[in-house]
């Protein structure tokens, strides 16, 4: 169990970094929903504060008052256990609570925590807390890549700021790590480090004689794949995934543009000349799986990933893996609320592994588990060839 005063530490640390990141922002940029799966950045501050006052104030807190009686329906997600909340396509229909209201109600729950937290508090409290906590690195790294996509989608094209840096340069030459077939061990390993519940079932596996590429595929080598008529070739696809090219007119990684024969690329420093040698990003994966088949490679499993994760540097691309998002064995939702965490998703989703430019710190490790639909995008997804 970690100590309440590391934890409050962290709890403070977290709420700070949520507001530095939106620091760069103008007004207008906190309301903007563009799309379903991007949530307006006022929303991801009212969320994020909605789960402490939700989870820990409310049950635990005596004679706690809420900050305002419709914040829990207009800042509740998913959870169908505690009650209504506006529809997710809604969330940019919010002009009110204003931003100023939302950030006085981040300052009221961070000031309650505070003075709950000067207390000794339950076993139950503390994990519930770091959840919170975890939950809130979570959305700094959705903030992060929602302001990217409102961002980018503007016909300006703004940059947020200058300095972040999203395109690392790996500084090494790309080699094959092979791995001998035999039993591996899978899932969270260390109990006294936080992991979520779907890590949880450490299990072995047994794994063929594979190769692994130490290095992600960089934009150069995805050009390559384009110029070659790769989106136009359907053997490469899978029939949903050559559905999805032609309904939507895909020709390029999401931010790529093509300027007077040039590619470029929009980056949260705004729209620079395309880096080739950076790991490319923005990619679904649909497209990771026809950019394998066109190497005549695959993408490796979940499985394939963690066994050898301590041989190559990872944590600037989330890598889209072959495996499904299935649970481990013996597997078991959380009653209550708590419990739709993850569970609930374990249907339709691909397995990323590792972390992004965008991922908080000391948030990932080497059993995380991300997942997304296939036909994702607006994170900084990435790959790496197996075979």
């Amino acid at each position: 169990m970690i100590a309440t005063e590391t934890l409050v530490s962290l709890f403070l640390e977290t709420r700070q970094h949520t507001e530095t990141i939106c620091k760069p922002l103008e007004i207008e940029d906190y309301v903007v929903q563009p799309i379903v799966d991007v949530s307006p950045p006022k929303w991801h501050l009212g969320h994020t504060t909605w789960f402490f006052e939700e989870f820990i104030l409310k049950p635990h807190k005596p004679g706690y008052r809420l900050f305002h009686e419709d914040f829990a329906f207009v800042f509740n997600s998913y959870y169908e256990n505690v009650g209504k909340r506006v529809i997710r396509n809604d969330r940019g229909n919010l002009s009110r609570p204003g931003v100023a209201k939302v950030y006085d109600y981040r300052l009221y729950v961070t000031n309650e925590m505070k003075d709950f937290l000067s207390e000794d508090i339950s076993e139950e409290v503390s994990e519930i807390l770091l959840i919170g906590i975890h939950h809130e690195k979570q959305h700094q790294e959705l903030l992060i890549t929602d302001i990217k996509y409102i961002l980018g989608n503007n016909p300006l094209l703004p940059r947020y700021n200058t300095s972040f840096v999203e395109n690392p340069i790996q500084e090494f030459q790309q080699e094959w790590i092979s791995i001998e077939e035999g039993i591996y061990e899978i899932g969270h390993k260390n109990p006294e480090e936080f992991c979520y519940d779907n890590e949880l079932g450490l299990h072995k596996v047994y794994l063929h004689d594979y190769k692994i590429s130490n290095k992600l595929i960089t934009n150069s080598e995805y050009l390559e794949f384009i110029n070659a008529g790769g989106y136009k070739d359907f053997n490469l696809w899978h029939a949903e995934g050559w559905d999805w090219v032609k309904q939507n007119n895909i020709s390029a990684p999401m931010y790529w543009h093509n300027i007077d024969g040039e590619w470029h690329q929009y980056t949260l420093m705004g729209l620079q000349k395309l880096n080739l040698e950076a790991p490319v990003s923005h990619i679904s994966f649909y497209e990771a799986f026809a950019f394998a088949q066109w190497k005549e490679c695959r993408l490796p499993t979940e499985f394939e990933w963690e066994a050898v994760q301590e041989k190559f540097n990872w944590g600037s691309r989330w890598e889209w893996t072959e495996s499904a998002y299935l649970p481990y064995p013996g597997y078991a939702k959380a009653p209550g609320a708590l419990g739709e965490y993850n569970g609930k998703f374990m249907v339709n989703q691909k397995v990323l592994r590792g972390g992004s430019v965008a991922t908080s710190p000391k948030h990932t490790r080497p059993s995380y588990r991300n997942f997304f639909q296939t036909n994702l995008r607006w994170q900084f997804t990435g790959l790496r060839l197996a075979k």
